[in-house]
């Protein structure tokens, strides 16, 4: 459940082993409600204004366009992901999964070097919980000692007024994210047509709204850090991630320890900590910073500015809690650049690179041949031969394109099938058929090469490889 590397010190001063077990679960199992008090300093500030910008790009992404496409969209019900305004398909697929690979390395490096920084600062769970709505909760209940009394006290009318208002406006803000998730994954037109036409024409989009602001309620007014330490993987990752170099948010115990009430007498010898628990009441998850690193701590920061708070007011230096590895804590060591770090980013380069590469090769159209299943060659009056080709093609731009087919090389000419282009709708996919006819005489093998040339009008978009089967030839009679 947790990792201690930097345990000794405190344990052997407070005579306790460390806890096995949850902060926010008892000896029964039963939860523990956590009443944060609410952080002030310099890192919880600059966590308000990067959460300010989170907000803003999380809320304005979805109405942004480019040439009639969203910048971002995950439509995972049609297989159709927007990236950019660059439309992805199931045929993108290899392209999707190198994107998450190259995001795995990107997580094991950014971990390897900064610990959780991620979750504390930009995680959306983190940043709804503490930035918005535990400061809805602070506006309405007041700060963590007046809503442990609200919460002990009978039912009044102050006290029903408080609840019925502080989950009326948790309900309203988790309806705005979920409609707002719900345009990532559709559309904002889409949603749009959700709300303004008839319910009964959009009966499935209705309960997805009121599913998704259900979810999100339940988890920002009940289940809160329990997301982070129960059902989020990440932070069970930390054990193997982590290790003495990397950046964590850690006490400095050599300097801290012993731990002793504060006292102006000089001579006693006791460390910078006083005790005064402000760490834990600020935290989050509940845990004791001064512990070691935890598995439930998100390096949100406001340990560090309840204990630089403290050490302002005692005439101590700032940073008993700070940004630091086990090894500067240990060792004064200063944060370097590892091997181990160096490899991780060598191997994301690659990826980086290797991906950029199949970005900007990427086709607009994506077109597939094959000859149609069962079928032989087909002979046309004494002097050709055609096959039955079944073409796939895939549009991923936002016009119609009529596709006119070519032969690349050779004599012989092309039949469509129903016409003589083959019309496909912008982000579409269409099919169709052709006739491939070869005069005999340029044929000298079973099998022979032939390259088709898809033309948009009169520019060339691709070409496609493929084999033309026509008759055993003399030649091939005589070598057999």
């Amino acid at each position: 459940m947790t990792t201690n590397p930097m345990i000794s010190a405190p344990e052997k001063n407070n005579g306790q082993s460390f806890r096995d077990s949850l902060a926010t679960v008892d000896a029964k199992g039963k939860r523990k409600w956590i009443f944060a008090q609410k952080p002030k300093g310099f890192f919880y500030n600059t966590r308000s204004y990067v959460s300010w910008f989170f907000f803003a790009l999380f809320f304005t992404l979805p109405f942004i366009y480019i040439k009639g496409r969203p910048l971002f969209l995950f439509n995972i019900p049609a297989a159709k992901f927007i990236l950019f305004g660059k439309v992805f398909w199931p045929q993108d697929f290899f392209i999707f999964g190198l994107t998450m690979v190259t995001f795995v390395v990107f997580v094991i490096l950014f971990t390897a070097s900064f610990g959780r920084l991620f979750c504390g600062w930009v995680c959306p769970q983190t940043i709804f919980m503490e930035m918005l709505f535990r400061k809805v909760e602070y506006l309405i209940e007041g700060n963590a000692s007046e809503q442990k009394l609200l919460k002990k006290s009978p039912w009044t009318g102050t006290k029903l007024r408080k609840k019925i208002t502080k989950h009326f406006l948790f309900y309203l803000l988790s309806f705005i994210i979920a409609n707002t998730f719900l345009a990532y994954i559709i559309g904002i037109k889409a949603l749009e047509k959700i709300i303004t036409e008839p319910v009964s024409e959009h009966i499935i989009g209705l309960l997805s709204i009121i599913i998704f602001s259900t979810v999100f309620y339940a988890v920002y007014a009940f289940f809160r850090e329990q997301a982070c330490t129960v059902v989020c993987p990440y932070g069970r990752l930390q054990s193997v991630l982590l290790d003495k170099n990397s950046m964590i948010v850690a006490y400095d115990y050599k300097r801290g320890e012993p731990r002793g009430k504060f006292s102006k007498k000089e001579d006693i010898m006791q460390g910078d900590c006083i005790d005064c628990f402000q760490c834990v009441k600020v935290c989050p998850t509940g845990i004791d910073i001064r512990n070691g690193t935890q598995m439930e701590c998100v390096s949100c920061t406001a340990c560090i500015d309840a204990c630089d708070h403290i050490m302002e007011g005692i005439k101590k230096p700032k940073g008993l809690i700070r940004y630091a590895s086990e090894n500067g804590i240990a060792n004064g060591e200063r944060l370097h650049y590892t091997t181990r770090m160096k490899l991780y980013t060598g191997l994301l380069c690659v990826l980086i690179v290797i991906l950029g590469t199949l970005l900007v090769s990427r086709k607009d159209v994506d077109a597939t041949i094959m000859r149609t299943p069962g079928m032989l060659y087909q002979e046309r009056n004494k002097d050709s031969i055609s096959n039955l080709y079944n073409i796939k093609i895939a549009n991923k731009t936002i016009l119609e394109i009529p596709l006119s087919l070519k032969l690349e090389d050779l004599s012989g000419k092309i039949e469509i099938v129903g016409g003589k282009k083959i019309l496909i709708k912008k982000e579409d996919e269409g099919s169709g058929s052709f006739f491939v006819v070869l005069p005999k005489g340029v044929m000298h093998d079973r099998k022979t090469a032939i390259k088709i040339a898809l033309y948009e009008g009169d520019k060339k978009i691709d070409v496609i490889k493929t084999n033309f089967l026509g008759p055993i030839t003399d030649d091939e009679d005589d070598k057999n």
